[in-house]
């Protein structure tokens, strides 16, 4: 999903878009240390730091104690700082086995973490790491309004029983990240670096109290912003399975699992934004659902196209959040908001916009139902936690860290080559993550298998009882699904037909 607030800095009006994904190499966060690098580009944000952490010191203050009774506390002497917290709630499913509680990375970061065990076979299905986006926005939002066991009511007093869910064939962790999203709280300014080294933390734990989870193949899945957390996520574990990160060659741990990195599936994503912010006015006035601005406003974005081009550029260029930012502030204004300005819902071109800024009046419902004592109290949050759907404190740090505008493509042709499938899935009716601009950044993205992607045949995708349900393209660990009258969240809108793809691509099955 995407929420816009407009807000004025040295004078400009921009955008602060929150892309709900309903569309982390290094240790240390991004404005805690002063370069990050990935492959050969480097990201520096030393004199940015010290601004934003002196703007919003006053929004990261650590929640009161809480006297919580665990069922268990769980360690790893590798990772000394971290621990894992886990209550046994009996909520949302009651049919299977969960965990819920808090990986605690030293005394300021507090992740909350929900696993369900598959209503299959646990002992041999999947592992999945289901992770929504914003940035800012809570994991909880899949859960309960798009993938997860149950199902938030309109009222936000219960919970519905959903026979769609992913963990039909598959047990599946639901993450808040980063810092202060939904349920987990804690100090510090973060991006989509950040979690990665305190998620490859969290399985070790995990997978070390049971055994029996850690030879499983492993998926990570998401959507919207996501397409910037997943790819760093996955490049963290793969980089420690081969021995090649710094950490592990710095430390030399023992007693690490090898984790069973089979594939990750992005969903409505933001990878590859110099690519996918060309397609907003195709989208916007050629679509299989008709136009919704006039062509003149459609070609005054294609006409704005090559001055946003160029500031992302300097961002991929520098990865400086001095030249990053500039490049969302206007590309932002220019690409989106004219089509906000509509009233139409930017996660689905065929509805109106309700319920606020993130256009679903359920997503209330479910702050009502999350914030209740007792509900907390059955998943081991401390009451004094707030939960909201989307954190826009948090959206403001990633767009003034410059985060939003970096090339998190990059990361995915590694992965390709390390045997990782990368599964791009798209609903054709979402105009924040559109498929057009989907479709374009992996025939554009540089792997050894691009030539051949792009000339395998388009084939129409069909579930299996026989429904044609959108168009899939496939070379070698590389898939492209369009679906059809889907919008930003595929499994809400298509719940039978996003449960047949995710189950048929965790099998290894053609689409």
């Amino acid at each position: 999903m995407i929420s816009l607030t407009r807000s004025k800095l040295g004078g400009a009006i921009f955008l602060i878009i929150g892309i709900l994904a309903l569309c982390h190499l290094v240790t240390a966060r991004l404005f805690d240390q002063p370069e990050i690098f990935i492959d050969n580009f480097k990201w520096s944000n030393d004199d940015f730091s010290e601004i934003t952490e002196h703007i919003f010191d006053n929004l990261d203050q650590v929640k009161t104690k809480y006297d919580n009774k665990w069922a268990k506390v769980l360690t790893h002497n590798a990772f000394p700082d971290y621990k894992i917290k886990l209550k046994e709630p009996q909520m949302c499913d009651p049919t299977v086995q969960q965990y819920s509680g808090y990986l605690d990375a030293g005394n300021k970061k507090h992740f909350f973490f929900w696993f369900f065990e598959s209503r299959g076979n646990p002992l041999n299905d999947p592992i999945v790491l289901w992770l929504n986006g914003g940035p800012g926005c809570s994991s909880l939002t899949g859960l309960y309004f798009e993938l997860g066991p149950c199902a938030v009511n309109e009222e936000g007093t219960d919970t519905i029983f959903n026979p769609h869910s992913w963990n039909n064939n598959a047990s599946v962790i639901f993450l808040d990240q980063p810092i202060n999203v939904g349920y987990s709280y804690g100090n510090g300014v973060s991006n989509s670096l950040a979690a990665a080294t305190d998620v490859y933390a969290f399985l070790q734990i995990f997978f070390k109290e049971f055994p029996q989870y850690a030879n499983l193949d492993f998926h990570i899945a998401g959507e919207s912003y996501a397409g910037h957390y997943i790819p760093a996520i996955a490049a963290e574990i793969n980089n420690n399975n081969k021995g090649t990160s710094s950490w592990i060659l710095a430390n030399q741990p023992k007693n690490l699992k090898h984790i069973n990195l089979d594939s990750v599936l992005i969903g409505n994503g933001l990878v590859d934004p110099l690519v996918q912010y060309k397609y907003y006015a195709d989208m916007a006035c050629n679509s299989s659902y008709g136009p919704v601005l006039q062509e003149s406003t459609c070609q005054q974005m294609r006409d704005a196209y090559p001055q946003c081009a160029s500031m992302i550029q300097r961002c991929y260029d520098s990865s400086n959040a001095f030249a990053c930012l500039p490049a969302s502030m206007y590309c932002n204004r220019e690409m989106i908001q004219p089509y906000q300005q509509t009233g139409l819902n930017v996660y689905d071109i065929r509805k109106p916009c309700e319920g606020g800024g993130l256009c679903y009046p359920i997503l209330k419902a479910i702050e009502k139902f999350s914030n209740r004592n007792d509900i907390k109290t059955e998943l081991g949050v401390d009451p004094s936690v707030e939960y909201k759907s989307c954190n826009m404190e948090i959206n403001f740090k990633f767009q003034l860290a410059g985060d939003w505008m970096r090339p998190y493509h990059l990361l995915i042709p590694p992965l390709l080559d390390s045997n990782i499938r990368v599964l791009v899935y798209a609903g054709d009716a979402d105009f924040i993550c559109n498929w057009f601009g989907n479709d374009a950044w992996v025939k554009e993205l540089e792997w050894s298998g691009k030539k051949d992607f792009n000339d395998a045949k388009v084939t129409s995708w069909k579930t299996s009882d026989g429904e044609q349900a959108g168009e899939v393209r496939t070379f070698g660990k590389f898939t492209f699904l369009r679906v059809y009258e889907a919008g930003h969240m595929v499994p809400y809108d298509q719940p039978r037909a996003s449960l047949d793809f995710f189950n048929r691509w965790l099998s290894k099955g053609d689409l």
